[in-house]
């Protein structure tokens, strides 16, 4: 049986073609017909295949390197192979990057899971929901009343669409995801299984035990955001909990209630946020951060993958560990317990 081709290439193209589209300097210009059919990495290549190397410690993979184009560094082009067509740049990686959206436009922009263009007879749909022209809505689907969906926009199978949400043009709701007391923007992506909206852990020490103290605030999210597979947001207590345009977070994420997240952040995987966290735009959270309540992280800092952070962190900074605290002197304190450890064991033999 023939395995199958999930992602079919758009077309072909040059290699003149790359490097107008790149701003990449094509080396010899009689290679500027060659063409292309799809991409590798460097240590698969192929004889219609663009490659990209990129970092002096990988120069050693090009001695043995076939493939039609290769997008390199300037400094590495008198070590590629004869023949191959060579597009020089300064950023290897963006220029692959940039063509492979352009190639394979369907693994930019999620498609119906089910390949069914508008709306399926087997989705549920309230009869006041306003649905612009354009909108996919797969098996399964439930919209409910007073829902408004806009134009391009793609609802997967199972997905479920509370009273009176509201999501922009050209997004995207994956399978058996759930939305419920959220403003959702333009070109947001929410991948299958993601759950936003449901109330925050909110709950207070009563004298019968503990007591739930009701959420009534929203989600938003705003224009360009895309939230990976099985991530929770809540939404705000009396606030709203606001994920800001352009940021990018990982699938298993939790944010809680009140949370508000800046433009252009990237949270990767196994975050968890908890409630009344701000952070400012364009700050890094690697994966399995952790960050208490009613913590700040300034605008541009980043957080080292499983920092524990207790307290706030200024703009443009860098920290790590656990508890998190400036980087350079988290990294000291790793050094002098490794060296204490060390000098031990040392001792020990030495005693032994």
């Amino acid at each position: 049986m023939k395995e199958p081709d999930f992602f079919i290439p758009a077309r072909r193209f040059k290699v003149g073609e790359i490097a107008v589209l790149t701003g990449a300097r094509l080396v010899n210009a009689d290679h500027a017909e060659v063409s292309i059919l799809r991409l590798a990495p460097i240590s698969e290549g192929g004889e219609d295949a663009l490659v990209f190397i990129d970092g002096r410690r990988n120069i050693g993979k090009l001695t043995a390197l076939h493939a039609a184009a290769v997008l390199c560094p300037e400094e590495m082009v008198e070590s590629v192979p004869a023949g191959l067509a060579i597009l020089a740049t300064a950023k290897p990686q963006h220029a692959f990057a940039m063509i492979a959206r352009l190639l394979y436009p369907a693994a930019t922009r999620p498609q119906p899971m089910t390949g069914e263009r508008g709306i399926s007879e087997r989705a549920v749909i309230a009869a006041d929901a306003k649905i612009e022209n354009g909108v996919i809505v797969e098996a399964g689907a439930v919209i409910g009343p007073g829902a408004m969906i806009g134009r391009g926009t793609i609802i997967g199978p199972n997905a479920v669409i509370g009273a009176n949400c509201t999501i922009g043009r050209d997004a995207y709701v994956g399978a058996n995801a759930t939305l419920q007391y959220a403003v959702i923007g333009d070109r947001v992506i929410i991948h299958p299984g993601a759950q936003i909206g449901q109330d925050g852990f909110g709950f207070l020490l009563g004298p019968e035990g503990l007591e739930k103290n009701p959420q009534v605030g929203r989600v938003i999210i705003q224009d360009d955001v895309e939230i990976g597979a099985n991530t929770t947001i809540d939404r705000g207590a009396l606030t709203d909990t606001v994920i800001g345009e352009g940021t990018k977070i990982d699938n298993l994420v939790q944010i809680g209630h009140n949370v508000q997240i800046g433009r252009g952040c990237i949270i990767a995987g196994h975050c968890g946020l908890s409630g009344s966290v701000k952070i400012g735009d364009h700050a890094v959270l690697g994966g399995r951060v952790g960050i208490a309540d009613h913590v700040t992280i300034g605008e541009g800092a980043q957080l080292a993958a499983s920092s524990g952070v207790m307290d706030d962190v200024p703009p443009g900074e860098r920290w790590a560990g656990l508890p998190a605290k400036p980087m350079r002197q988290a990294f000291r304190e790793i050094a002098a317990l490794r060296n204490l450890v060390d000098g031990k064991r040392n001792r020990s033999k030495r005693n032994g």
